[in-house]
């Protein structure tokens, strides 16, 4: 990998991270590297004003936090082919991240033996699906999807995890109706607290809250699934990553529905437009530390099954 410029995002609201920041910067700035730190969180998104001052883009971008800041930095860098180191520092599940006591163990065994690795290709690159969002109000014009990322509120939006619809109306109840297309065809209406459209890699996100199966990563795909749906017959739906989905909000023109994308707000679709939602072109590229890597190992860890969840050794059997 070329190694002379990297982006240091760090978590918004976590001292741990931006001292951890400081120290990889210390490294990364004796061997040489150009490094840029910005802080990313709910009420910060570096990367509009990253993109737009540095003369450069980076070699990679190293995230410091949990998976909400993996998920900000992959709607914008992935779309630009920037792969992402990701350490879980002061965040919470860190389903996308390599746990923190990582960089401490190649900090205490030689400091510069993590970023040697980086430059001598030690490492494998994970390619993770993404989906697009598009919204047509009526004209039966899509925005094109390009290489910069939620270009307006009609997008092309991009999403790593999930796309989901809620009523946006608080102060009603709160209800949606929506009409889903699959390639053209009719499939559903819903009437229930909205729908989501995830990934695999959002399939244990709020999607397994709503229910819904947990997807391999290897797996390309797509979970449709109901939140709360006021029929027994609504259920998730797996589809091929080539469908090509078509949202409709019906009803009351005054019951607006809400996108959003990775649980950050994307925009507010009105009775009469259509939202398509479809696997995007954008990929995002995970760089992978360990050399035996296992799914059913973090699944186990994180969501506290088996084994773990009787803080034992798993049985023999």
């Amino acid at each position: 990998m070329r190694f002379e410029r990297l982006w240091l995002i760090v978590r918004q609201d976590s001292q741990a991270a931006r001292q951890e920041a400081k120290r990889c910067c210390r490294e990364l700035n004796d061997l040489g590297v150009h490094v840029t730190i910005a802080e990313s969180g709910l009420s910060s998104n570096p990367f509009p004003g990253l993109l737009a001052s540095e003369s450069q883009l980076p070699d990679l971008a190293i995230i410091l936090g949990g998976d909400g800041t993996v998920l900000g930095a992959a709607r914008h860098l992935a779309p630009l082919n920037i792969p992402l180191l990701c350490f879980n520092v002061g965040g919470n599940l860190g389903f996308l991240t390599h746990e923190r006591r990582l960089l401490r163990a190649h900090r205490e065994a030689n400091a510069a033996e993590l970023w040697t690795r980086l430059r001598q290709d030690r490492f494998a690159l994970e390619r993770r699906m993404m989906l697009s969002a598009s919204v047509d109000p009526g004209d039966g014009v899509l925005p094109a999807e390009g290489t910069a990322a939620d270009q307006d509120a009609n997008g092309p939006h991009t999403a790593l995890n999930d796309f989901y619809f809620r009523p946006s109306l608080e102060e009603r109840s709160p209800t949606c109706q929506l009409e889903l297309e699959i390639d053209g065809e009719v499939v559903d209406q819903y009437q229930g607290d909205g729908l989501i459209i995830a990934t695999p890699t959002g399939s244990t996100g709020y999607s397994m809250a709503a229910g819904g199966p947990i997807l391999h990563p290897g797996i390309e795909a797509m979970v449709i699934n109901p939140i709360c749906p006021m029929s027994l017959s609504s259920r998730a739906v797996v589809v091929p990553p080539r469908a090509r989905l078509s949202i409709w909000p019906l009803g009351d023109t005054s019951r607006r529905v809400r996108l959003w994308k990775d649980g950050a707000h994307a925009t507010v679709l009105q009775t009469g437009d259509r939202c398509v939602v479809q696997r995007s072109a954008a990929v995002a590229l995970l760089v992978v530390l360990e050399q035996s890597p296992s799914y059913y190992r973090t699944l186990t860890h994180k969501l506290h099954w088996a084994g773990s969840l009787m803080a034992a050794q798993p049985s023999p059997n």
